[in-house]
C-alpha cells in the first residue's frame, strides 16, 4: 500500500520537525513493516502554471506534434513544442521553463526542435516524479491556480510516500483512518477520525433484498441525482490518488477510490438510469454469466456472491462491478453502494476468477461493517460538492453489522508475557487508544481483570493474547529486553544423534555431496519406478493443501526425489555425481487413528500428547546416495572408473561401518533396481535396505544418465548398542594367503565369506575378494572367486604352519557348506 505522509499528517498534530523518516520508524516500531520511503523527486528552478492560449497543428512531420502558445505569467507567451494530445487550449498545464531542472538531472533549455524554437516542457505526472503516468501531460483543474504561480507548491513537492506491506490480520491499517490511528498512538497524539457519527436512515434510497445474509451481513446504498458528468476531480483529490498508485478516471470513481483509501471502506458506483428494480443479494447459480468492468465474460459459481437486478446480475460482489451499470461520460444518476461482505468468500471468488482487485483486498482481510453508512455519506456528499449533484432522499441500511465480543484478561498479563514491569495504567491506557471499550474488574479472589470490548475495525482481537500483542507493540518491542537464557548443563549428543552425524560424515569423507531433496512426490512415482501395484511404498500419506498441486504425497523412500535432484545436476552440465541424504521418510500405520483436537490454553496433558503421538504415521529416518558417471576420475595417472553397483553396496557399508553394524549383502530383485544387479542390505538376517544400478526402463523413464546407482538403508533398523568394543591391535606382523574357489555361479558371494570366516577362526583378521573370473576350462556353471586372507596372532607371531592349517580350514568350511574346491 502507497500513502502520502501530508495525507496521514493531517489527522494528528505532527511536531513541525517531523520528517517521513520519522512517521516510517514510528510505524515500524509498533509492528508495520515500511518497505520505502519515496520523497518526491526534486525539482529546481523555474516550475509554473501556465495556461495554454493557442495551439498549432505541424502536420508535416510524421507523428503529430504541436506548437503551443503558453501564458506562464502576465503578458509572459512562452512557445513549446508537445506531442501530448490530452489538452485543449484554456487547460491549465505545468510547465519547465529554461534553467529548469526535472528529476533525472533533465536540464530544460530553450532549443529548435521541428521547426519551431520551444521554450520549455509542458510536464507530464511521471516527468515531475509524481508517479508513472506518461500517457499525456498534466493537466489541473480549472481555478486550480493562476498563470505563473509557482508550481512547486501547487503540487506539493516537498511531501513523500509510504510503501508499506499490510499483514492479513490488519486490514484496519489498508487506510489512512487506520495507519493515522496507529501512528497517533506511536507518538502518543491525538488522533483526528475523519469517519463521523452518521444517524440513522429515516426511509429508504433504492430497494434492496438480501437474500445471503451471512454473505452480506449489511448492505447500504445512497442515490445522487443531477451530477455533471464533465465535472472534473479536484486536484488535491487527484494528486492523492496518483500518488497512492490509482489512476484517476472521473469523478464519481475517483472519489469512490478516495474514500475507500481514507476510510478502509470500498464503494461501488453504479449509473442508476442503468438498474432495473430492485437490487437482490444472493449466491450465483452454476454458470451464469457476468461482463465485468473489464470487459471479460465471467462464468459465475454457486459460491460466488453477486448483486442482481430484474436483469440479471450487474455486480460481482466485493471484486468489480458489471460491465452493464457503468458509470460513463453521459452518467448523470448515480447509486452509491457500500456493503459488507463476508471474508473467505470474497478471497475464494478473487482466486477463482483470478481478478484481485483493490476492494477484494480489503474484504477478504475483514472491513469495518460499523463504517459502511459514514463511508457512504462521505462519497455522497463530495458528489454534492465537485459535481454539482443532488443526495436523494432516504439511505437503504440493510442488515446489521457484526461486532467483535468483549475478551476478559488478566490487567497483569501484558507484564508477565514481556517480562517488563509496565506503568499502571499502561494497558487500559494502550487498549483504549486502539479504540476498544475498557472496563477494569477485581474477582473475587482479589485478581484485577481487563474487559475490552474491540472496535468494529479489529475482528483480530479475540483472545487475551491478541490484546497482550497490542499493548506490547504500541509500548515498543525494543522496549522488551532481549536476554538469553542461561543454558543448562547437558549430556550432549544422544548416541542415535551421534552415529548420525558420524554417518554423515563417513558418507562426505567418502565423496558424497550432502543433498536437501524435497519431501514430497507425486502420484505418477510409483509408475515410473515399475513398482507393483500392492507395493507398500504406493500407501502413501496425502497432504490437504500441497505447495505442489502435482506433489501432494508424502514421500515414503528418498529415492524419487534424491534421483530428482541428480537429473536437475545432470541438465546443469554436471556428469559425475556422488550424492547422499539422510532423512526422514513417512510410512502410514495400518490402522490410523485420527488427530485429537488440542487446545492452547495450557500445556498438553500426557495423555493428550500420548494420542498426539500416536496419531502420527511412522517416520523412520533413513539414508540414502545416488551415482552417476566417473566414480574415479581419469588423468595423468590413468583411466578413471564408472560408477557401479558396487559403490552402492559399499556406501551402505560405509554408513554401517559408522554405526558399529557389519552388513551381510544377498543377490535381491526389487524394484526400481536391475533384477541381476540388485543386492539386499542385511543385519542378523533382518532386511534393512537394498543397493545397486537401477533398471535401464526406469533410467529412461526419469531422463537419468545410463547405469545410474542408487543405495537405500533405513537406519533406524540398525542396532544401536550401548556399548562398542574397543579394537584390539596385534603388534605382530600378519601372513598373508590368497585362494582362489571354484563354485557353482548361483552360490553367492557372501555365503563363500562367510564359511571362509567361520573355518578360519580367530585368526583370520580380514578376508577381500579381489577376482572374479569364469571360463571353459572351469566348466559350464562355474566361476573362480579370489580371496586375500590376512591371518594374524593377538600374542604372537604366527609361523607358516599355523597360517597355513587355518588357511586350509578356511577352505575346508566353504567346501562343506557349497562345494567350494581350490583352483588348481
Amino acid at each position: 500500500m502507497r500513502i502520502p505522509v501530508s495525507w496521514l499528517a493531517e489527522h494528528l498534530p505532527l511536531p513541525e520537525e517531523t520528517t517521513p523518516e520519522d512517521v516510517a520508524e514510528a510505524l515500524v516500531r509498533i509492528g508495520h513493516e515500511v518497505e520505502a520511503v519515496e520523497r518526491l523527486a526534486t525539482v529546481t528552478g523555474p516550475l509554473v502554471v501556465g495556461l495554454v492560449v493557442e495551439i498549432e497543428e505541424l502536420t508535416e512531420f510524421k507523428k503529430p506534434i504541436r506548437y503551443c502558445r503558453v501564458e506562464v505569467d502576465e503578458d509572459q507567451i512562452q512557445g513549446i513544442v508537445c506531442g501530448a494530445r490530452n489538452f485543449v487550449e484554456g487547460d491549465l498545464v505545468v510547465v519547465a521553463l529554461p534553467g529548469a531542472v526535472l528529476p533525472g538531472d533533465f536540464q530544460i533549455a530553450a532549443r529548435k526542435t521541428y521547426g519551431r524554437v520551444s521554450e520549455g516542457m509542458i510536464c507530464s505526472v511521471k516527468e515531475l516524479g509524481l508517479g508513472d503516468d506518461h500517457s499525456g501531460i498534466l493537466v489541473l483543474p480549472p481555478g486550480t491556480a493562476t498563470p505563473g504561480d509557482d508550481a512547486k507548491e501547487i503540487l506539493d513537492l516537498d511531501d513523500a510516500v509510504l510503501e508499506l506491506a499490510i499483514t492479513p490480520d490488519r486490514g484496519y491499517a489498508l487506510s489512512v483512518r487506520g495507519l493515522g490511528r496507529d501512528l497517533a498512538c506511536a507518538f502518543d497524539l491525538p488522533f483526528g477520525d475523519p469517519v463521523p457519527a452518521v444517524p440513522p436512515a429515516d426511509t429508504d434510497g433504492w430497494p434492496v433484498e438480501v437474500q445471503d445474509e451471512q454473505g452480506c451481513p449489511r448492505f447500504v446504498a445512497r442515490r445522487i441525482t443531477g451530477v455533471d458528468p464533465t465535472a472534473p476531480t479536484p486536484f488535491w483529490m487527484r494528486r492523492r490518488l496518483m500518488l497512492a498508485g490509482i489512476r484517476s478516471i472521473s469523478l464519481p470513481v475517483d472519489i469512490t477510490n478516495y474514500v475507500m483509501l481514507e476510510t478502509g471502506q470500498p464503494l461501488h458506483a453504479f449509473d442508476a438510469s442503468k438498474l432495473r428494480g430492485t437490487l437482490v443479494v444472493r449466491r450465483a447459480r452454476e454458470g451464469e454469466k457476468l461482463r465485468t468492468l473489464d470487459d471479460v465474460e465471467r462464468t459465475l459459481s454457486t459460491d460466488d456472491i453477486i448483486i442482481c437486478d430484474d436483469s440479471g446480475p450487474v455486480s460481482l460482489a466485493g471484486v468489480m462491478g458489471g460491465a452493464s451499470t457503468e458509470v460513463g461520460d453521459t452518467s448523470t444518476d448515480i447509486l452509491l453502494e457500500a456493503a459488507n461482505w463476508e471474508p473467505a468468500s470474497i478471497a475464494r471468488t478473487a482466486r477463482r476468477h483470478k481478478l484481485p482487485s483493490e476492494a477484494s483486498r480489503r474484504f477478504e482481510r475483514a472491513v469495518d461493517p460499523a463504517v459502511a453508512a459514514a463511508a457512504l455519506e462521505r462519497a455522497a456528499k463530495l458528489l454534492d460538492e465537485f459535481g454539482d449533484g443532488s443526495i436523494h432522499p432516504g439511505r437503504t441500511d440493510v442488515g446489521n453489522p457484526i461486532l467483535p465480543s468483549p475478551v476478559s484478561m488478566p490487567i497483569d498479563l501484558p507484564d508477565r508475557v514481556a517480562g517488563v514491569p509496565y506503568a499502571r495504567g499502561v494497558t487500559a491506557r494502550r487498549l483504549g487508544q486502539i479504540g476498544c471499550g475498557v472496563e477494569v474488574t477485581t474477582s473475587d479472589d482479589g485478581r484485577t481483570f481487563v474487559i475490552a470490548t474491540p472496535p468494529p475495525w479489529r475482528p483480530d482481537l479475540t483472545q487475551p493474547a491478541d490484546l497482550v500483542e497490542e499493548v506490547l507493540r504500541l509500548e515498543g518491542y525494543h522496549t522488551i529486553p532481549s536476554e538469553l537464557p542461561l543454558a543448562p548443563p547437558g549430556r550432549g549428543l544422544t548416541e542415535a544423534q551421534r552415529r548420525r552425524r558420524a554417518a554423515s560424515r563417513a558418507l562426505a569423507e567418502a565423496g558424497y555431496a550432502e543433498v536437501l531433496p524435497f519431501p514430497f512426490v507425486a502420484s505418477t512415482t510409483w509408475d515410473d519406478f515399475g513398482l507393483d501395484e500392492d507395493d507398500t511404498r504406493r500407501n502413501t500419506v496425502k497432504v490437504l493443501n500441497p505447495l505442489e498441486a502435482d506433489h501432494p504425497e508424502l514421500a515414503t523412500t528418498l529415492l524419487p526425489n534424491m534421483l530428482d535432484t541428480l537429473r536437475r545436476n545432470v541438465s546443469r552440465g554436471q556428469r559425475d555425481l556422488a550424492l547422499f541424504h539422510i532423512g526422514q521418510v513417512v510410512l502410514p500405520k495400518a490402522q490410523q487413528t485420527p488427530v485429537p483436537s488440542v487446545g492452547v490454553e495450557g500445556r498438553p496433558s500426557e495423555e493428550d500428547l500420548g494420542k498426539l503421538e500416536a496419531s502420527l504415521p511412522n517416520q523412520p529416518l533413513h539414508a540414502a546416495v545416488v551415482l552417476a558417471g566417473q566414480r574415479e576420475q581419469a588423468g595423468w595417472w590413468g583411466k578413471g572408473r564408472e560408477a557401479s553397483w558396487a559403490d552402492a553396496v559399499e556406501a551402505a557399508r560405509t554408513v554401517a561401518h559408522a554405526w558399529g553394524v557389519e552388513l551381510t549383502v544377498v543377490a535381491s530383485d526389487l524394484a526400481p533396481w536391475h533384477p541381476g544387479r540388485c543386492a539386499e542390505l542385511r543385519v542378523g538376517g533382518w532386511p534393512v535396505g537394498h543397493a545397486g544400478e537401477l533398471h535401464p526402463t526406469v533410467v529412461e523413464k526419469l531422463g537419468l544418465p545410463k547405469r545410474t546407482c542408487a543405495m537405500e538403508i533405513d537406519i533406524d533398523a540398525l542396532p544401536l548398542a550401548d556399548r562398542r568394543p574397543v579394537p584390539v591391535i596385534s603388534p605382530y606382523p600378519p601372513v598373508l594367503l590368497d585362494v582362489a574357489l571354484v563354485v557353482d555361479s548361483e552360490v553367492p558371494v557372501a555365503d563363500v565369506a562367510s564359511a571362509l570366516r567361520a573355518g578360519g577362526g580367530e585368526l583370520l583378521e580380514d578376508l577381500r575378494l579381489f577376482d572374479v573370473y569364469t571360463g571353459e576350462q572351469l566348466g559350464e556353471g562355474k566361476r573362480s572367486l579370489a580371496y586375500a586372507l590376512r591371518f594374524r596372532a593377538p600374542d604372537r607371531t604366527l609361523t607358516v604352519e599355523e597360517a597355513t592349517a587355518a588357511r586350509d580350514a578356511a577352505v575346508a568350511s566353504a567346501g562343506e557348506q557349497h562345494g567350494a574346491a581350490l583352483r588348481a
